[in-house]
């Protein structure tokens, strides 16, 4: 289902490409909905992959480049304000992801995704070791950086992780779908920028003030 989600965030990008920004927000949430359905049945069919982990954040990625340089052209954003809103982007989807891993690594849930990536894990056996070296080596390459400079200013995190995962939950890609869509619908795309620089990062920074200032329990080992 990651090809699925992947093919429709290139078809949305291909839409705002043709000025029909409306069906483009509106079908983003339909990929979000494909891609949270995509995760809890692997979940619920106990055959989580490790491939499919590193390829949804590899397909997600070059789903957000494709998708922002689009409204970039559109909305005649420059290069460096496109630039920003990829990056900001990134590290708002990594926060979210961030304190998800680490609530089930505190054993509420399966453990495929970890918080220390940087060793390859044991293929399962319904999928080939080849295959998920290299998935893991590209993840390394173009994604590692995120994950440790997001681990680095979250510090310990406070004892149930609600507060942090209430506010990084606003910034998933669920809930930010349905602004983009809101947006779209009320005609103010324009805004983009203020939501994504603005309002998203002051969330970001609270839930990392949060996390450190309460911090009461160690990372989770996985």
């Amino acid at each position: 289902m990651t090809n699925l989600h992947f093919l429709l965030t290139l078809y949305c990008t291909w839409l705002i490409l043709q000025d029909e920004l409306v069906v483009a927000c509106l079908l983003l949430i339909v990929k979000g909905v494909i891609d949270a359905v995509d995760g809890e049945l692997a979940r619920m069919r106990e055959r989580p992959s490790h491939v499919g982990r590193f390829w949804d954040t590899v397909a997600d990625t070059i789903g957000l480049i494709a998708l922002m340089l689009a409204f970039g052209s559109v909305l005649e954003w420059d290069i460096l304000l496109t630039s920003g809103m990829i990056l900001a982007i990134l590290f708002q989807y990594s926060l979210f992801n961030h304190f998800s891993i680490r609530l089930r690594a505190s054993g509420s849930g399966d453990t495929t995704s970890r918080m220390d990536e940087r060793q390859c894990p044991d293929a399962h056996p319904w999928e080939k070791q080849r295959n998920v070296k290299i998935f893991h080596t590209i993840y390394l390459v173009c994604f590692y950086w995120q994950d440790r400079i997001v681990t680095a200013l979250t510090g310990r995190g406070s004892k149930q992780l609600k507060v942090e995962l209430t506010g990084s939950s606003a910034l998933g890609y669920g809930f930010q779908s349905i602004l983009f869509a809101g947006l779209a619908l009320a005609g103010q795309l324009d805004f983009l920028p203020t939501l994504v620089l603005g309002v998203n990062n002051v969330i970001f920074v609270l839930a990392v003030l949060v996390s450190r200032v309460a911090g009461t329990q160690p990372l989770p080992q996985s």
